[in-house]
């Protein structure tokens, strides 16, 4: 096990395991994943982060590599999770695209979000090393290349092409930084 597992494994141990809503947060702690887990939160996004079982990596949809946060709203009953989901899902891609296969449109009223726990998943010497702009545009541009890959070859379905316009607009802002 290398030091950044053994790193992730122990942050990733802090996570709460009740049911909820969770994001995967990129270096710059911007949510570019909503999930929701009815079996447990941290269950759930130790399968994204490890690739085990996980279509969102399977598809190349999100890269392991840029995730450096999870946030995560615990909820008392199965029957808050898909609101509040739903509600979290608006918010953060109408101000970034996620990179979740499906759009959901927001719940209806008002949906009150619990107070989030924020874990970080690599350490932050790490982090800052990846947010250079030398290292992180080409990982983008490989990533987009991969979906696109994917999409041609394996399966083309419009869950993909939006995740692949969200990693679009992502690799135009690490160019601008690149420059």
């Amino acid at each position: 096990m290398t030091a950044a597992q053994s790193y992730r494994g122990g942050a990733l141990s802090a996570l709460t395991n009740q049911i909820g809503v969770y994001a995967l947060c990129d270096l710059d702690q911007n949510p570019i994943y909503v999930g929701q887990s009815v079996d447990g939160i941290r269950t759930r996004v130790r399968r994204h982060l490890t690739s085990a079982r996980s279509d969102v990596i399977a598809n190349r949809q999100i890269d392991v590599w840029e995730i450096a946060f999870v946030w995560a709203w615990p909820v008392g009953t199965k029957a808050e999770v898909e609101p509040l989901e739903r509600s979290i899902f608006a918010h953060y891609d109408a101000k970034l695209p996620l990179m979740n296969g499906k759009a959901m449109i927001a719940a209806p009223g008002d949906v009150p979000w619990p107070q989030k726990q924020v874990v970080q998943v690599i350490e932050e010497e790490e982090r800052q090393s990846r947010l250079t702009p030398s290292n992180r545009l080409p990982r983008q541009i490989k990533q987009y290349d991969l979906l696109v890959d994917y999409i041609l070859n394996v399966k083309e379905a419009p869950h993909l092409k939006r995740s692949l316009d969200a990693h679009f607009e992502r690799m135009v802002r690490y160019h601008q930084r690149f420059l």
